[in-house]
């Protein structure tokens, strides 16, 4: 029985697409470049701000990030502002997490976001205190697929590793769980295919969290 889930962010507890796609289209802006839309968000994120960053830049006609520290402190500037844009939660992630505190099971979050807005965004969707742990970028840890994130989590938690299960959207997360010796679940609701999941073999695949329910039931 599992007494601890992890769960990613952005893509799988809390829909941040309209947000991240907002923020970097302020930057763009600024520094003279053409936006990019949503779907093009979905396949940037997933390995830090500065990934996503410098992919978007490349994407709208930048060769490279010549002014890399200007825009990426432009960047943060804007989302520490736009950090909470349209953000909401997914359908039955609220009932799913309702069910495991009852249950009496651990719930984390571990995201490559910057850990203040990570916060920030969870306490402004869900409420102070419904998380047991939150970890993000800015904490010492290496980023995601890295395990150490999962690690410390579950020994913040007092949890052995192998009765934790891990929740995410992307290739990232899948490679995460696996590294960290993990059982995983892919959520198809996200930012990525079923098929970019499925490669990575997780131990279960779910289109809507009511599907991983009796898992706990």
């Amino acid at each position: 029985m599992y007494q601890c889930c992890i769960f990613d962010l952005d893509g799988t507890i809390i829909n941040t697409i309209k947000s991240l796609t907002h923020t970097i289209n302020l930057t763009l802006k600024t520094f003279g470049y053409p936006p990019i839309d949503e779907a093009h968000t979905k396949k940037f994120v997933g390995n830090g701000y500065e990934k996503f960053v410098e992919r978007a830049f490349l994407y709208s006609g930048g060769k490279e990030l010549v002014d890399r520290e200007n825009v990426l402190e432009q960047y943060n500037l804007n989302f520490l502002e736009q950090c909470q844009y349209q953000i909401m939660p997914y359908d039955g992630i609220p009932e799913l997490l309702e069910l495991l505190k009852t249950k009496g099971i651990k719930i984390g979050i571990l995201t490559n976001k910057d850990h203040n807005r990570a916060v920030e965004c969870v306490e402004k969707v869900y409420g102070k205190g419904v998380f047991d742990q939150i970890l993000g970028e800015g904490n010492g840890l290496k980023l995601k697929p890295d395990p150490s994130g999962v690690y410390l989590i579950a020994k913040q938690l007092s949890v052995p590793i192998s009765d934790c299960l891990y929740f995410g959207d992307t290739n990232t997360d899948m490679e995460t769980g696996k590294n960290a010796g993990v059982d995983t679940v892919g959520v198809t609701w996200g930012f990525r295919t079923k098929e970019e999941l499925c490669a990575y073999h997780p131990k279960y695949i779910i289109s809507h969290p009511s599907e991983i329910r009796e898992v706990f039931e």
